[in-house]
């Protein structure tokens, strides 16, 4: 029910359908996941009619639909619009001393990115000042399994959880390294949790390496993490783990 001060501030001329959809991302704030019958009973509209506005919050990734329970769960897309302003403004400006520190210490690119449902987005970005050096890639979206980045926030999330964001065994490579296949994911991070870091090693681009590690800030915030990229050839071992323990030790320090 609408109080008189939200119906003293409605619109002269309200589209119906335009406020039937929004009320319908607006049941997204109290709750996890939506139902259909929630769905038509909360708008008093009929069945069939929230069946078709949901599918259009689908198609738009403002919400995803689970394939077995056939719930809808906040998608992507309102998660980024919901996110990307506090995000952007508390943890780029929290970890940018943090990514300057690294680039200097590691003399290589140094990127801040959060997880937007099986998708990784960078950021933020120190490039390194060395001639042959990894581009910033601010901005991009790429996929998470593809990633140090993306894998090492996955391998937080419970294994009921990385099913549902990718329900197919098959996964879409980015180069020909990348993990093709979902069970050779699970078991990649299962190898991410037992080290505390991800690698990345010509998945994403081809002579492009790095380590991610995760950002634990807790409470309500977004997954968020810290990436060391290199040329393949100046990444070894060696390389990796020091890089992880650096941002280990002041990942801590973004609150």
């Amino acid at each position: 029910m609408r109080n008189s001060e939200e119906a003293e501030q409605a619109p002269q001329y309200p589209i119906e359908t335009v406020d039937k959809a929004l009320r319908l991302l607006l049941l997204f704030r109290d709750r996890n996941q939506l139902r259909l019958t929630e769905a038509y009973v909360e708008l008093g509209i009929g069945k069939s009619r929230a069946h078709r506005l949901l599918a259009m919050l689908v198609y738009h990734r403002f919400a995803v639909q689970d394939p077995e329970t056939r719930v809808y769960r906040p998608g992507p897309a309102l998660m980024e619009i919901g996110l990307t302003a506090a995000t952007r403004m508390d943890i780029r400006a929290l970890a940018r001393p943090i990514l300057e520190e690294l680039a200097s210490l590691t003399g290589e690119t140094v990127h801040l990115g959060t997880l937007e449902g099986g998708e990784v987005r960078f950021l933020d970005c120190v490039e390194s000042e060395l001639a042959l050096r990894v581009a910033g890639r601010v901005g991009r979206v790429l996929p998470a399994y593809a990633t140090s980045l993306g894998k090492v926030m996955l391998a937080q999330l419970p294994t009921d959880t990385v099913l549902r964001l990718y329900p197919s065994e098959s996964l879409a490579p980015v180069t020909p390294h990348t993990i093709r296949r979902r069970s050779e994911l699970l078991a990649e991070l299962d190898r991410v949790r037992e080290r505390g870091y991800a690698v990345n090693h010509d998945e994403s681009e081809e002579g492009v390496s790095s380590v991610g590690v995760w950002v634990p800030r807790g409470g309500n915030h977004p997954p968020a993490a810290l990436s060391v990229a290199a040329p393949t050839a100046r990444l070894g071992e060696q390389q990796v783990v020091r890089a992880a323990e650096l941002m280990r030790d002041r990942a801590a320090r973004i609150h």
